[in-house]
Formats: structure tokens, sequence, C-alpha cells
């Protein structure tokens, strides 16, 4: 059970003692949910993954709107990996409702590395988590897909139905395969057994407990980390991955929080969803926009012979703005609270 944590029209995050105002919802959201009622205010959700980036971002979403009913569990407490553990999760607890946050994610190096890791685990975490909502007959459940299983040479804006119509990207394929094979699991068990529940495909994610270890982090904290390092010791130049010429799309996580849980009290939901803002940068254009809110004023050396992954990746949003529903974080504010947030880590511990 967990306290409300709204306060006047904000989210308070104590962990690191930022006040950042929450994301409103459009009004077309609102009425919406004040209909259905397939996300009882009373149900038992369960939010997998809880202390992710993601997860966290989802369960303060839940709060603000008024669940008390939420069940989570930390990796020491339940491996998800383990098909005993999480059927004894579930025929112990029986939630209603789940949201499938937990995943094991990284940047272009730590796919790189470990490909093999990223498509065991995350073929284990959500196989089992699927496999025994169906088995404890859970109402609703989202998986989280990821732009990454678009293909490599996708026609831009990607549409859902691009999906499979191409090879992936390389530098993250056991990842990509995996997040497909849970998109597809979600579409058969739906088919089969009668399974509700919605696969939202966001694009680059970014925000309020990301990760800024240089081994895991994604592009965005990964360049808020060099560039708020750089000005603390007073380095003149930074260096960073490629050429800078690749385009990407990026979302505040506390929008994709809003936007799932949109998602789950819609009575209808498309099956495959995008979640996007529908607009893209180059990643020069994403580094000057993060030197500028660091405050660095050195010189950037481009490392060409490091990968550039996909060339670009931008979302088709239509289905989503067609329910009613747009993100309120743009990319500049969004890009100053995170340069706030390593700040604060930083100032917290002495470290990030």
């Amino acid at each position: 059970m967990f306290r409300n944590q709204r306060v006047k029209g904000n989210s308070r995050f104590p962990r690191y003692g930022l006040l950042y105002r929450r994301a409103r919802r459009p009004e077309t959201a609102r009425a919406a949910r004040g209909k259905d009622r397939l996300l009882e205010k009373t149900g038992k959700i369960f939010v997998a993954g809880h202390r992710g980036m993601v997860g966290s971002a989802i369960l303060r979403g839940l709060l603000a709107e008024g669940y008390r009913n939420v069940v989570t569990r930390g990796k020491k407490e339940l491996d998800l990996r383990d098909t005993r553990a999480v059927s004894g999760f579930f025929s112990e607890e029986k939630p209603e409702y789940v949201f499938l946050a937990a995943a094991r994610v990284g940047g272009i190096m730590a796919n790189m590395e470990s490909p093999g890791e990223f498509l065991y685990d995350n073929l284990m975490i959500q196989s089992n988590v699927i496999h025994q909502s169906h088995l404890a007959g859970v109402k609703k459940v989202c998986f989280l897909g990821s732009s990454c299983i678009y293909p490599r040479e996708c026609p831009q804006p990607m549409r859902e139905e691009y999906l499979m119509t191409g090879k992936l990207e390389p530098t993250n394929e056991g990842y990509a395969v995996a997040k497909l094979a849970g998109v597809k699991m979600m579409e058969c068990y739906r088919r089969q057994y009668g399974l509700k529940g919605v696969s939202p495909i966001p694009c680059n994610l970014y925000g309020t407990n990301d990760s800024f270890d240089p081994r895991s982090a994604h592009v965005l904290s990964s360049l808020v980390r060099k560039f708020v390092d750089a000005v603390d010791t007073g380095e003149g130049e930074v260096t960073v991955w490629g050429t800078g010429v690749a385009r990407r799309e990026f979302l505040h996580v506390d929008d994709l929080a809003d936007a799932v849980v949109f998602l789950m009290t819609h009575p209808d939901p498309p099956e495959i969803i995008n979640v996007g803002s529908g607009f893209d940068v180059t990643i020069r254009e994403l580094a000057a926009m993060v030197a500028r809110a660091a405050g660095f004023g050195g010189k950037l050396h481009w490392d060409a012979s490091k990968p550039d992954g996909m060339p670009r990746k931008c979302l088709d949003v239509a289905r989503m703005t067609g329910l009613g529903f747009r993100p309120r974080i743009g990319l500049e504010e969004g890009i100053g609270r995170t340069v706030a947030e390593y700040r604060e880590r930083k100032k917290g511990t002495g470290k990030p």
C-alpha cells in the first residue's frame, strides 16, 4: 500500500529533493477516464520494475491519480526470470492489472557487449509475467515495447504496421528481438486466450530516475553527465560517440507514464500503439541543447569510429493523438530538469 504523493498539483520526488510539475492530461483523456472503469481505483495493480525509470514513473502516476492498491517487488524479493517464483507471486497476490515495465536495458555499448544477456533476460521476464497474467485471470496487461523493434531502414515516421518488414539494427538486436517477441506474445495470448492488453511502443525515453552510469546510460542522460562533469572539472572539450547525424525522438518518462495509465483506462485501445512526441532532432542538435543547459562553452569532438545506431527513429503518433493524448513536457524543459536532477545527485552524494 502506498501513500498519495500529489502535493498541490505537483509531484515531489523525495529521493533527490526535486519538485517538478506533473504533465497534465488533455480534457479528452480526463473525460474518458471518468466513464471507463477498466482500471478500478480499488483493483490490485502490479507494477513490475517499479524501481527503474519507467516503472517508477508509472508508480508515481498511479499514486497521483488516487490508485492505492498497488503491489511491487524488488529484484531481490522476486526474480522475474524465475518461472516458479513468478508463478508463486501471482498465486499469492492475485493482481488484477499488470504494468510490465521490468526489463534489462542499456545504451549501445551495453547492448553490443552483452547481446545474449539482453535477449535471455528480457525473454524470460516478459514470458513469465505475461503467461502468469493469463493463468491468474488478470483483467488487463500493459507491456512496454521499444522503438528499436522497428527495422533499421524503416520508412519515417515509423507506423505500427511497419513492424517486422525488415532487418533490425544490429547494435541492439538481442534486446529488439526480445521486445518484439513480447509484443507478438501479447497479440497471440489475446487471440488464443482473450488476454486483454496494450503494447505501447515508446520512443527514446529520459527523465526522472534515469541512469547516468557511463556503461548503461542512454544517449540523453549520457550527454548530461558528460557536459555537467566537464563544467564541474573545467574541461574544455567533450567527446561524443558517432558522427552526430543520426536523428532521435525523445519523450520525458512522466509523459510516458501518463500515456500508459490513459491507455489502461481506455475501453478498447489499439493492441500496439506508438507513444512519442512526433518530432526528432539530430544527435548534434541534442548535444548542443544539453551543453547549453549545462552551461558548457567548450568544444565538442565527434568520435566517428563509434557507431551511430539506426540512422533515424521517429514515430508516427497518429493513433495516440487520435485518442486525445499529447505529451506536455517539451524537450528543452525536460533536458533542464534532467541536468538539475544529475546535479542534485552529485551534490547529495559527491558522485552520480
